[in-house]
């Protein structure tokens, strides 16, 4: 299964329209505090913008909604359902990915037979509530050279304020890609920078 370098999180399919002009194709649908039957709207507005441009839709959160519109997989976060729980009910074609604060956290979720981690934060960012401790690029540094040293093979995900600039850097460490919301969605051209995140990334994961 392939892993995109470069995920998107937005909370809209407006936005997923944009980034997906732009060349994204990973996106991942993050609600929060919404009544279910907006939430699967939702949902299926962002399915309908990611099969238009070929791209890769997980649900945040929502292992079973994932399940009942058929999206491409789920993202469950340390409070969330279990890996194990969410891939019990999901099955082995659907996408797991699990959320990361320290390398004991990244074994865990390898072990749960995840398919990729998103860890972080990078640096603060307001689009996550009840924030982990900062990690920066000493933290992935680290964490990196233990998942290679405990041959760890998962692909690892940068999350948490990056920008276009710290691209390259994070990259260096070891990890297989990064995610952003708001240094796209927030942009003031977010198309266009969209199709930057895609460029720099290409370099070294094709997306």
């Amino acid at each position: 299964m392939k892993i995109n370098a470069l995920h998107y999180i937005t909370t809209n399919p407006e936005a997923a329209e944009l980034a997906c002009r732009g060349g994204v194709r990973w996106v991942q649908l993050r609600v929060k505090n919404q009544p279910p039957a907006i939430w699967k709207q939702l949902a299926l507005d962002t399915q309908a913008v990611c099969r238009r441009h070929g791209a890769t839709l997980l649900i945040n959160d929502n292992p079973r909604l994932a399940q009942e519109i058929g999206a491409d997989g789920v993202h469950v976060g340390a409070t969330d359902m279990p890996p194990a729980e969410a891939r019990e009910m999901l099955g082995p074609r659907f996408i797991i990915g699990g959320t990361a604060n320290t390398f004991a956290d990244v074994q865990l979720l390898a072990a749960a037979g995840v398919d990729y981690v998103g860890l972080g934060p990078f640096r603060f960012t307001s689009t996550k509530e009840k924030l982990s401790p900062i990690l920066g690029l000493a933290g992935y540094a680290e964490i990196m050279r233990q998942c290679r040293a405990a041959g760890l093979a998962v692909p690892v995900i940068g999350i948490g304020g990056i920008a276009l600039d710290d691209v390259a850097a994070l990259l260096e460490t070891g990890l297989h890609g990064v995610a952003v919301s708001g240094a796209i969605g927030s942009a003031a051209d977010p198309e266009e920078s969209a199709r930057l995140f895609v460029r720099e990334l290409s370099a070294v994961n094709p997306i």
